[in-house]
């Protein structure tokens, strides 16, 4: 089935060049002029992963991702112009999985619009289930629960924690937990791993201040404990 990725940027030039090259790519391609009425055709059209720039009229990024993920859980990657590092984890701590900074090329913009859809649909792995301390990830199923409470994570969020939790007690760098977000083009962006971990912390631990769950290993990367606790 073909995916539906929906581009919103007031830029008209932009959106038409992003739309005819994924069109090309195999991909159904539909647009917005800005958060607002993405919200609209978002609700029409459902799509697969959005393509989300920052600064908008009448609404912009980081307001559409808000009112966007209390109605739907398409993974998002984001365009900005914006050099400052805040902006960007700001975008990630909101529930983006993803950005590309302009200037970028198609090619690089396809191969994360790739990379994010796999994550969302998910890789084969032998478990189908994964259970560590109270947390289960129904993996086939794309569910996580914190004992009999459903948690809402983005595909990014799934894919790290479901790392985690298939070796508890085993210390994963960042740049392993990027490999296993399955995409190359992450290189060099391990900051986005530390934005993952404190999201993931505050849907799945009972003070993410203090957690018990994902364990800093300070140097080197994220373990989730191996110790069972009552």
């Amino acid at each position: 089935m073909t995916q539906t990725i929906l581009i919103v940027d007031d830029d008209l030039e932009l959106r038409k060049l992003v739309q005819s090259y994924l069109t090309e790519e195999g991909f159904r391609a539909v647009t917005a002029a800005n958060g607002r009425d993405a919200l609209f055709i978002a609700r029409q059209e459902k799509p697969d992963l959005i393509i989300l720039d920052l600064m908008m009229p009448e609404m912009g990024g980081y307001d559409f991702i808000r009112f966007y993920n209390k109605e739907a859980n398409a993974p998002i990657i984001l365009l900005t112009a914006k050099l400052e590092e805040s902006d960007k984890v700001l975008g990630l701590e909101l529930g983006a999985d993803d950005y590309v900074t302009k200037p970028f090329s198609l090619r690089e913009l396809t191969a994360r619009v790739r990379a994010v859809l796999r994550r969302a649909g998910g890789k084969p792995i032998e478990e189908a289930v994964l259970r560590a301390a109270d947390v289960t990830l129904d993996v086939n199923g794309r569910i996580t629960t914190v004992g009999d409470q459903r948690v809402d994570l983005t595909p990014s969020e799934f894919a790290i924690l479901a790392t985690l939790m298939s070796a508890p007690g085993r210390t994963f760098s960042r740049l392993e937990l990027l490999d296993h977000l399955g995409d190359s083009t992450y290189e060099g962006y391990e900051r986005t791993v530390d934005v993952h971990i404190r999201r993931l912390r505050t849907k799945i631990e009972a003070d993410p201040r203090n957690p018990t769950h994902i364990e800093t290993v300070f140097g080197f990367g994220y373990r989730f404990s191996a110790e069972e606790r009552a």
